[in-house]
């Protein structure tokens, strides 16, 4: 965030005030041009622009598969959940009763049943899993596939290449997971982040404003302003990462400038009933905005919502917590498709992990990796099927299994992105962005 202030910072223990660090994160987000588009062009690792774009809309502490996408109605009480399973417009595909919207356009979208991975049952890893695709191993912590098409792709109309927003509430504390970042990409690729709910009343990304609280301050006195950030994250400067503020202070100048970047974030230039539509809430908005966004050019947007750790009442968590997703996911989808944009926004929507088959003695369900199920819609993709398929109580896939890999893959190839390309890690050894799993067949 560009703010100069007096307030009295918190310190890390690094000597670095909290303040600094937003500071300095944020302009470290916005230098998003470095990448050269025509070198990297010519080695095939990006497509030309076409536009593709995602929306991956992570459900941070892991939905239950038994309570949504993959009902086992036949299986004894205290696997199957109390809800029941609905049909769809899709022949043959039920979900849960809870999803009456996204019922009617199944023909939109694709059920995968069958995603599964090995890693340890807790969140951190799951973060890593489903957004990299790889483990936090050998003091190398990979980046976010958002964090990859930033780097590969770069900025288009002046906006960033990929958003987040906003921090999650649940397990991560208010903190971004691992696996949200760039990892040894670097900090300049790191998710432009706003951390604040589209739904408020009050919703506004200064980041996109010039500081209207610095007086004298003027949009065109760039030397003026460059005066006033310095002397705002002073103590920042004398970091390693201090040359990241030179390197990028003209795109994030351009970023605060841009008429077409600030317009993009103006939730209330929709009409009142599209608004509706999505729902007034926090998740709701956010899918609207999300919208708004690659509309204006931003390539990746990720959502992240919290509240899905659901160990203890999952029935009553998820018939309060899934009506406003039913809403928002399904007329995310419609809009799109009302727009024209089916074909070039793939959506993406799952959680670190499934749920455990059983109830638990607290009518939760606790984290289990073994099984679990993901919904995407749009890219041009093969959408209005169900792929994959668990035993009858919902603990291991039986058919078509898949890997977050494989989906991770999907999504490269949507994007147009080679995951053969290699990047220098920070010890400059050469990392493919993805050596492992295969595009989902069924759907391309």
């Amino acid at each position: 965030m560009l703010r100069i202030d007096a307030a009295k910072p918190v310190r890390f223990c690094d000597g670095l005030s909290r303040r600094d660090f937003l500071h300095a994160g944020a302009l470290s987000a916005l230098g998003l041009s470095l990448p050269a588009m025509q070198a990297l062009e010519a080695q095939g690792a990006v497509s030309k622009p076409g536009e593709m774009n995602c929306i991956l809309l992570f459900l941070v502490g892991g939905p239950s598969q038994l309570d949504t996408w993959d009902l086992k109605p036949d299986a004894p009480e205290e696997i199957r959940g109390p809800f029941k399973p609905i049909e769809t417009k899709t022949p043959g595909l039920y979900i849960s009763e809870i999803f009456p919207k996204l019922a009617t356009m199944t023909d939109k979208v694709a059920i995968l049943r069958s995603v599964y991975h090995t890693a340890a049952a807790v969140h951190d890893t799951g973060h890593q899993m489903m957004q990299t695709g790889r483990l936090f191993t050998g003091g190398i912590e990979h980046p976010h596939y958002g964090c990859v098409v930033s780097k590969l792709k770069g900025s288009r109309n002046d906006t960033p290449p990929h958003v987040l927003l906003p921090l999650p509430i649940g397990p991560t504390g208010g903190n971004m997971p691992h696996g949200q970042g760039a990892g040894y990409l670097g900090k300049t690729y790191d998710p432009f982040l706003i951390n604040a709910d589209p739904n408020s009343k009050t919703f506004k990304v200064p980041d996109l404003l010039p500081p209207d609280y610095v007086t004298a301050v003027r949009e065109n006195r760039r030397r003026s302003l460059r005066s006033a950030i310095d002397g705002a994250v002073g103590a920042f400067e004398a970091s390693a990462d201090a040359k990241l503020l030179d390197a990028n202070f003209e795109n994030a100048y351009r970023l605060m400038s841009s008429p077409k970047a600030r317009e993009a974030f103006d939730l209330a230039a929709e009409p009142t009933d599209l608004r509706d539509r999505y729902g007034r809430t926090r998740f709701g908005q956010s899918c609207l905005l999300a919208r708004r966004l690659v509309e204006a050019g931003v390539t990746f947007v990720t959502i992240a919502e919290g509240n899905w750790d659901h160990h203890a009442a999952v029935a009553q968590s998820c018939r309060a917590q899934v009506p406003p997703m039913d809403a928002a996911v399904s007329t995310l989808v419609e809009d799109l498709h009302d727009r024209g944009l089916a074909d070039s926004v793939l959506v993406l929507v799952w959680g670190e992990f499934g749920r455990t088959p059983r109830l638990n003695g607290s009518g939760g369900r606790d984290h289990w990796p073994g099984s679990m199920s993901a919904m995407m819609a749009g890219g041009g993709l093969r959408m209005g099927q169900v792929i994959g398929a668990t035993n009858r109580k919902g603990e291991q896939p039986t058919e078509r299994a898949l890997r977050p890999e494989d989906v991770i893959r999907t999504v490269y190839h949507v994007l147009g992105v080679d995951p053969h390309h290699e990047f220098p890690n920070e010890s400059g050894r050469p990392m493919a962005v993805m050596n492992a799993g295969r595009p989902i067949a069924e759907l391309i």
